[in-house]
């Protein structure tokens, strides 16, 4: 199974980020409130990023390492200025 890593960017430009196997599914989980307690009320939503990522434990390692990422790394990877893989040593 391959797992993804994905950022959503909140109505208040907060960014939150996930890992899920299906990304369109766990974003309309996140707009009928069966998501994160973060993004409630954080309407409208956008998914500003995925990445497939693999397994789930890299995925896990990959999701922590970019949510310890200072706010302009993780604008860097949402335009595709930087690859994953650069901002992850």
């Amino acid at each position: 199974m391959e797992w993804y890593l994905y950022i959503i960017q909140c109505d208040d430009r907060s960014l939150y980020t996930g890992i899920t196997t299906d990304v369109p599914r766990r974003f309309k989980e996140h707009h009928e409130k069966k998501g994160a307690k973060y993004l409630r009320g954080r309407k409208p939503l956008d998914l500003v990023y995925y990445y497939k990522i693999g397994d789930k434990s890299l995925a896990l390692k990959m999701e922590r390492k970019v949510k310890q990422l200072p706010r302009h790394k993780k604008e860097l990877l949402i335009t595709n200025s930087i690859k994953l893989k650069d901002i992850i040593k």
